[in-house]
């Protein structure tokens, strides 16, 4: 019998963006390849040290001069909701979960079309196609699930409208939200909020300890709202640690403390796998 070494991943850095976050900042990743036999574990790893998945490649922020996008999460166990946060709930007591493969359809892209042109038309994926977005859905190699909320409560042809979807991973220590879009009709039903709330009770009844957020950036409006979660983790300085009171997490991070390339890919925990 012969024996082989598993290949171990290789990481690379993007060029510098405009950070879509901080206004006047640049934004810069580490990202490897998610492939073969071993993808499951390598993104329950990685993700386990604040990387994220988009289709087969997991990134993690990695700029020159800052260091405040923080993955967060939500400890399932210790949740408990605020009262708008019940509100909410109560809100959208009409809208039925539906659990899907990762397939993509024209209806959800219709959706998903209707969300950017409202909500983000001048966005990096304001210019996506159907086929873009059927790969951002289908061109997964972990255990993937989409998750459709429909109407259930409006008459005539609203009925069963397809309301919000949540693309999501299923990690061994928790649930991802990879990406969701939902009816920008239904403001006032706050439905990125109830997404979230309904993915804390799927992770309840599934016993997984967490909910994956994706990142929060103290300072930036868009990402305030995660702030508003009770038992929230963020992922700094190398460990999950309680979020605390989010005023003191600065975005201000001196260039000289934010090591090196060489040094974030050295501590970075592979999983260890036999062949």
């Amino acid at each position: 019998m012969r024996h082989t070494l598993p290949q171990a991943p290789q990481f690379y850095v993007t060029a510098p963006q405009p950070c879509p976050y901080l206004h006047g900042r640049a934004e810069r990743k580490l990202f490897t390849a998610l492939q073969g036999d071993g993808a499951g574990e390598l993104n329950n790893a990685l993700s386990r040290q604040g990387f994220r998945r988009s289709q087969n490649v997991l990134y993690r922020p990695s700029c020159e001069s800052c260091v405040a996008c923080m993955s967060a999460r939500i400890r399932v166990a210790d949740f408990q909701p605020s009262r708008t946060q019940r509100r909410v709930l109560r809100r959208n007591t009409g809208l039925k979960r539906l659990a899907t493969s990762a397939w993509a359809t024209e209806e959800q892209y219709d959706l998903f079309r209707t969300y950017l042109d409202h909500r983000h038309a001048d966005g990096g994926m304001a210019d996506m196609d159907i086929f873009e977005f059927a790969a951002m859905i289908e061109e997964t190699p972990v255990k993937t699930r989409v998750i459709e909320y429909r109407n259930t409560e409006a008459g005539g042809d609203a009925r069963d409208e397809l309301t919000a979807v949540c693309l999501t991973d299923v990690l061994d220590d928790g649930l991802s939200l990879v990406y969701s879009f939902y009816h920008p009709d239904h403001a006032a039903r706050s439905l990125g909020t109830h997404v979230i709330l309904d993915h804390v009770e799927i992770a309840r009844g599934a016993g997984l300890p967490y909910v994956y957020l994706g990142y929060w950036v103290p300072g930036s409006r868009k990402m305030d709202y995660k702030a508003r979660f009770s038992a929230l983790e963020i992922y700094k300085g190398g460990v999950w640690q309680s979020i605390g009171e989010p005023a003191d997490h600065s975005s201000d991070i001196h260039p000289l403390s934010v090591d090196p390339i060489v040094e974030q890919v050295a501590r970075i925990a592979l999983p260890q796998t036999t062949r």
